[in-house]
């Protein structure tokens, strides 16, 4: 197997163990931000980080556009600064659109992030370093897959209920932002592909198109993805 082969499956493999385990201006802008009131949002620390979690003061909005519906999702930078700067890349690029929820677990998470098209697949191996884990994984809360610390670069995943035990340092996703309108359109994704793993990542990479129109059932297509609101 392949280096990359081999970082794909023990991703598949990292998530589908969890999941069996538990199934002014200049400076004085800067201090202005800083004095700026907490967001209302439904992130919450982890169980033991109700002291030290960052105050989420700002957020972008994304319109994820999929042929289930639309999703609306707030991300958060104070909360995982590296995450948050990696998808707001991918959704400007155009990296997520006519790409398919590769993976559904229902009870544990949907999965999306993999673009096999030209330029978009160089940004597979462009692996960023993991953030501090300080909110709970509860249903509605995004976090990047990976295969390994310091190892996320594209895949996202879409928690359907609480999945704290994937905050333990073995682990370590961490959430970045929510889903604050279409969880409903979330259940209705397509379950496609093996039952835990989803459609065969390697083929996904290598040539997605053919393998998704080789399926006797389509997956659910995120359509378009676009900022709708910068951070504030």
């Amino acid at each position: 197997m392949t280096r990359a082969g081999l970082g794909l499956a023990l991703l598949g493999c990292a998530l589908a163990a969890c999941d069996q385990r538990g199934s002014g201006a200049g400076g004085g802008a800067q201090a202005a931000g800083s004095a700026a009131a907490a967001l209302t949002t439904n992130l919450k620390p982890l169980p033991g980080h109700e002291s030290d979690a960052p105050k989420l003061t700002r957020k972008t909005t994304v319109r994820m556009q999929t042929t289930a519906g639309d999703l609306v999702i707030d991300v958060f930078p104070e909360a995982a600064p590296h995450a948050v700067q990696r998808f707001l890349e991918l959704v400007t690029s155009g990296f997520y659109d006519d790409t398919p929820i590769s993976r559904v677990v229902p009870g544990f998470v949907a999965q999306f992030g993999v673009n096999w098209r030209e330029p978009h697949k160089a940004w597979k191996e462009k692996k960023f370093a993991d953030d501090p884990t300080y909110f709970a994984l509860e249903r509605g809360t995004l976090a990047f897959a990976k295969a390994g610390a310091n190892t996320n670069s594209t895949q996202v995943f879409i928690n359907y209920a609480q999945n704290n035990r994937l905050a333990d340092p073995r682990y370590n996703f961490t959430v970045f932002g929510e889903i604050v309108s279409g969880m409903d359109v979330v259940d209705k994704f397509v379950r496609v592909g093996d039952p835990s793993n989803g459609l065969d990542q390697d083929r996904l990479w290598q040539d997605g198109g053919a393998y998704i129109e080789s399926l006797p059932e389509k997956p659910t297509m995120i359509t378009h993805a676009t900022v709708v609101d910068a951070a504030r």
